[in-house]
């Protein structure tokens, strides 16, 4: 079986070159692919064919790639999105992952770093929406995870806080049940890589825009946590009291 496994990506870029090379290895690799080459056709197309995978350029014609993230997320679509972009900008990267991106990624990238994060993201995005198999015996469930004033339902895929309903991506939601499961130790940020991302090795900025991105949702004070907590030289720790 390909690796691909047939799963259906969508490449929004208007750069033909890098559109056509992604479309080429995709294919390469099992997946089939939709090349789109402006923000507007995009979310159209994103909304009608319902692929596994977008891959989302931010530099678009007529509408940006955050426009169109933003569009999906606001019309409930949480397809998995990773976003491509030349521009270096902090700022970006921040946006892109405050408006639900799964994953985000600088050009120029090598492609077996980017069709790694595809698998990854792909296997993720497969775990959430497998139906459960129906248990031979009672089933065993997973007690809440709580700290602060968050819950956490791993089984559920949910969490909460100050009981209302909290907005994460797939994997703002891992790496929070990853520390929640893991409470009072040191992780580097290449072990997180590894063990959330499902990647060998990567750009540890990653790491860090998405600890910034828990922040803002979990923590009181982002600017003076309490709970995900900064060990500096060694990664992050996770602290629920």
């Amino acid at each position: 079986m390909n690796p691909g496994d047939g799963a259906l990506v969508a490449v929004v870029e208007d750069d033909t070159a890098i559109a056509e090379g992604l479309a080429l290895n995709l294919k390469l690799l099992g997946y089939r692919s939709e090349v789109i080459a402006d923000g507007e056709t995009a979310l159209e197309w994103v909304l009608e064919a319902g692929p596994d995978l977008v891959l989302l350029d931010i530099t678009l014609p007529k509408r940006s790639g955050l426009w169109v993230l933003e569009q999906l997320r606001q019309r409930d679509n949480h397809v998995p999105v990773i976003v491509l972009s030349a521009r270096q900008d902090e700022a970006d990267k921040v946006a892109a992952l405050s408006l639900g991106a799964d994953d985000y990624i600088t050009k120029p990238f090598a492609l077996a770093e980017l069709f790694a994060r595809v698998a990854a993201v792909l296997r993720r995005a497969r775990l959430t929406s497998a139906p459960a198999a129906a248990p031979a015996a009672a089933p065993q469930t997973e007690p809440l995870l709580r700290f602060g004033d968050v819950v956490v339902d791993v089984q559920g895929r949910t969490a909460r806080r100050n009981d209302r309903p909290m907005s994460l991506t797939h994997l703002e939601f891992e790496l929070l049940s990853f520390f929640c499961r893991n409470p009072g130790r040191v992780y580097a940020r290449e072990e997180l890589l590894r063990r959330v991302w499902g990647l060998p090795q990567g750009q540890l900025r990653t790491v860090d825009n998405f600890v910034a991105q828990l922040r803002a949702k979990i923590e009181k004070d982002p600017n003076r946590p309490r709970h995900l907590l900064t060990v500096r030289g060694s990664g992050y720790r996770f602290a629920p009291s």
